[in-house]
């Protein structure tokens, strides 16, 4: 697709619906005490036993600048710690703490529901062909911006 239309109708409405999307998901984030970043953090450690901090911002799409001030400030709140790698004392491994691992399991399931929601009406092979969609237009990004095209690769 070459015209001329495509920016301001096909980019504008992608970033609309994402700008629509992060103050629906703030909304609910929000009720926690938490900002989006920071509950990012929360459920991107959910399921581990903590990541050095160069892989959280890799999965959590958060800049290392940013990262720092999200770890801190969930660190004040006592829902991570950091802690010294044990491979190498350089690196950081951050982790949930008692407490911030009760927020993810008390809070991840419904989470989960408050975005799955926005899908109930859209078939299965909808939202395939919508993941399908935007992958490939991650994939035309990346070649442009001279990145080649890498699996996952979500870097700013």
């Amino acid at each position: 697709m070459t015209s001329v239309l495509t920016f301001p109708t096909v980019l504008r409405e992608l970033l609309r619906t994402h700008q629509t999307f992060l103050s629906y998901a703030a909304r609910h984030v929000h009720a926690l005490d938490l900002t989006l970043p920071q509950y990012d953090v929360i459920i991107t450690l959910g399921n581990s036993n903590g990541m050095q901090t160069k892989k959280l911002g890799e999965e959590t799409l958060i800049t290392k600048g940013t990262l720092t001030g999200v770890v801190s400030r969930l660190e004040d709140k006592g829902l991570v710690e950091r802690l010294a790698s044990k491979k190498d004392g350089r690196s950081q491994i951050v982790r949930l703490t008692e407490a911030g691992r009760a927020v993810y399991e008390q809070t991840f399931p419904e989470h989960l529901r408050h975005i799955n929601q926005l899908f109930n009406d859209y078939a299965p092979e909808e939202v395939s062909k919508l993941e399908a969609d935007l992958v490939r237009l991650h994939q035309a990004i990346m070649i442009a911006r001279g990145d080649g095209v890498e699996e996952n690769a979500d870097e700013f």
